[in-house]
């Protein structure tokens, strides 16, 4: 594969489709690019906190913005390598929306020998109008931790 964009949705696809967690609750791949990731969590009634309000339960939000900053760190490495996440923190700005998808959108900035670090949003909509905002660092392991695609290569073309 000459298209790095291409390894990079492989990987991407990789972590939605691949990791029983994010299958479960439903993420959806939207977008990847170097450092940057983009997933979406449909609204599902199952996935409510509160049926009074109709809107996703706050840990359904934790996980996307979990998941999504470890997409990044991969999309940063380029590889299949394992990430596991070291420091994470919330702050949640606002409730979210009722009966809405939410994206969660990271960019891991900096990556060292051993860690990654990484800022990322919750949003509905506009990204200039977050639920919530996160900011972790996650260390970097040698081993793969997801299923690789037969075939797949890394943006370098290596063979994971």
């Amino acid at each position: 594969m000459d298209d790095p964009q291409i390894d990079l949705k492989t990987l991407a696809t990789a972590m939605t489709d691949g990791t029983p967690q994010s299958a479960a609750l439903g993420f959806e791949f939207v977008s990847v690019e170097p450092c940057i990731g983009v997933l979406k969590v449909g609204w599902r009634e199952d996935l409510v906190g509160d049926p009074d309000t109709g809107v996703i339960a706050g840990g359904v939000i934790t996980t996307l913005l979990d998941h999504v900053c470890g997409l990044s760190v991969k999309a940063a490495k380029a590889d299949f390598s394992g990430t596991a996440t070291l420091d994470l923190r919330i702050d949640y700005m606002r409730a979210a929306q009722p009966r809405r998808g939410i994206f969660g959108r990271a960019h891991c900035y900096k990556v060292t020998r051993s860690i990654a670090f990484v800022r990322a949003s919750a949003y509905e909509d506009d990204p200039d109008d977050p639920i919530a905002t996160a900011q972790g660092a996650f260390v970097l392991t040698g081993a793969p931790t997801i299923s690789v695609p037969q075939g797949a290569t890394t943006r370098t073309g290596a063979k994971p």
